[in-house]
């Protein structure tokens, strides 16, 4: 089954999106029967990868479409019960590859959750009206503040040691220490009781951040988030952007947008995309560009290079090599860099960039190859450079082709190069290259908006190989080739290690350590082996663990 990320809010199934005035309500009301796919009810307010696809999507349009907002509550419709965390009965039937993609995406949008509130002037509160659980509990960390009624019985839990013999897939247990700085031996107490803990040990522990009477609670949840949203500096009398639904053609072995298309070559396990460049001048200003909307370029590329990611990332698994190409003028990207730098303090503005961030960020976590050529033609720069960043390796022509008219390429550096698109360890892609001589990132900005051939890219590290017109085809073909004959786990592995180098952040734990024991641990027999404990769940019987510690 093909997964379609796309959807609005008048096909949501399981969340209700409300306004009112500067704040949101966001409550989770998820219809059991309606499950991504056959095989298991969504109870309790459980999700599936369709609940959290709804989710992000209601994330994204309060960011852009209601720039009146500026508060946003998470809460549930049912009284009682916040969430379940993720359907065990969808964890125990699903692949291991959709578990653990599954995975990934869920804490990109809780990470995107926490870029609002830490970026965008857009804070989000969780208001538990009854007991959060695994995944349940996992959402509430990803936002600013959680408050708890009080009322004797609801209670926070990470039941997924003691329960499924799994660890919280979403972030939970680096949140806990790294962001609410719950005391490590307090962490384990917690992570190892079913039950979980309620009350004034979980307001002791820092697991909640206010604990309030069930009859004060939603007046004392009003009170706080018209607070936030007073301190927010989004425009109360601002126009929104609506996202109209992206337009896309997918055939056997290509996906086509308006500004972004991607051939697939099956024999090679690799796709070509080809991302167009600007097809217009920037606004004259802001407003302009308010009024054009998700019609803008720049606005409607990374909403397609967001929606492809996610698209070969659940379905094509296959496709390992994501060969990636560029073809317009660099003076005119620079020229949209150049005018989202001068305007990085309006609303709007911002939040385009903040979408370019997540979105490269989404592109560096995920599980494929990436290569890029720079060929004549071509437009790498500044924000679209970051794609040649972004690669595991990159090649530039040297010259030009002997058979073609074209001028040699070129790429270029922009502000946007240098600290509004940082990795999830908190440094930018070209700081990375320069790990062992900082000072070198300096001097790279004294060639901003330079067009840079083929030498001074390489000298600078901005390109991988720098090869003719005569070795040209041979070395991307062999790059490519070679790519398709290592194992895929073998290169997983390899890519995820090599990104990242230079400092650790919560989300770069995440991504890295988390991701990397989460999927190690649901191929294992004492999880999802006969006798497993995600297998045998809800039926009874005992499971039966391999004793080693290995």
């Amino acid at each position: 089954m093909s997964i379609d990320f796309r959807t609005d809010p008048s096909r949501y199934r399981h969340w209700q999106l409300d306004i009112e005035g500067r704040i949101a309500y966001l409550r989770l009301d998820v219809d059991e029967k309606g499950g991504l796919v056959p095989g298991y009810e969504l109870k309790l307010n459980s999700y599936d990868l369709g609940v959290d696809i709804e989710l992000y999507d209601a994330v994204q349009r309060l960011r852009f479409e209601h720039p009146e907002v500026g508060a946003v509550v998470i809460t549930s419709a049912h009284d009682r019960n916040f969430c379940a965390g993720a359907n065990i009965r969808m964890l125990s039937q699903s692949t291991h590859a959709h578990k653990v993609n599954f995975c990934k995406f869920t804490n990109e949008t809780r990470n995107s959750i926490e870029d609002a509130s830490n970026a965008s002037q857009q804070t989000y509160l969780c208001a538990l009206n009854g007991t959060a659980a695994g995944g349940g509990y996992e959402l509430a960390l990803a936002t600013s503040h959680i408050m708890l009624v009080d009322d004797g019985s609801s209670a926070v839990s990470l039941p997924e040691l003691p329960l499924l013999a799994v660890l919280p897939g979403t972030g939970g247990l680096t949140r806990l220490v790294d962001k609410r700085w719950v005391r490590r031996d307090h962490a384990d107490f917690f992570c190892t009781v079913e039950e979980g803990i309620r009350g004034k040990r979980a307001l002791r522990w820092r697991l909640v951040d206010e604990l309030v009477p069930r009859t004060q609670f939603w007046e004392h949840v009003g009170d706080k988030a018209v607070a936030c949203a007073a301190e927010s500096d989004r425009p109360a009398d601002g126009q929104g952007v609506h996202f109209s639904e992206l337009e896309r053609e997918v055939g056997e072995a290509s996906v086509q947008y308006r500004y972004l298309k991607a051939e697939i070559d099956r024999d090679r396990r690799c796709v070509d995309i080809v991302i167009s460049g600007p097809d217009a001048a920037p606004p004259a200003d802001p407003d302009a560009l308010v009024a054009l909307g998700d019609d803008y370029w720049g606005l409607r590329l990374v909403r397609e290079l967001d929606d492809l990611i996610l698209h070969f990332r659940h379905n094509e698994l296959e496709i390992g090599t994501w060969v990636f190409h560029t073809h317009g003028d660099v003076a005119e990207v620079l020229a949209h860099d150049e005018f989202w730098h001068a305007h990085q303090d309006h609303w709007l503005v911002r939040e385009l960039v903040l979408f370019w961030k997540r979105t490269l960020k989404r592109l560096d976590v995920t599980s494929r190859s990436l290569v890029t050529l720079v060929e004549p033609g071509s437009c790498f720069a500044g924000t679209l450079l970051e794609l040649a960043l972004c690669a595991d390796r990159s090649f530039m022509l040297d010259g030009e082709f002997e058979d073609s008219p074209s001028a040699p390429p070129t790429v270029a550096l922009s502000e946007m190069n240098f600290g509004p698109f940082p990795m999830v360890n908190g440094i930018t892609r070209l700081e990375a290259r320069y790990l062992e001589a900082p000072e070198r990132a300096a001097a790279a900005k004294q060639h901003l908006r330079d067009p840079l051939e083929a030498d001074a890219a390489e000298s600078l590290r901005l390109v991988t190989f720098i090869p003719d017109d005569i070795d040209w085809e041979d070395e991307v073909r062999i790059a490519v080739e070679e790519r398709a004959a290592f194992s895929p786990d073998a290169l997983t592995g390899m890519e995820a290690s090599l990104r990242f180098a230079g400092p650790e952040t919560m989300e770069s734990k995440i991504f890295s350590r988390l991701s990397a024991w989460q999927n190690w641990i649901f191929q294992r027999p004492n999880a999802v082996g006969e006798t497993g404990a995600l297998k045998l769940y809800g039926t009874g019987a005992r499971s039966e663990f391999d004793k080693e510690r290995v």
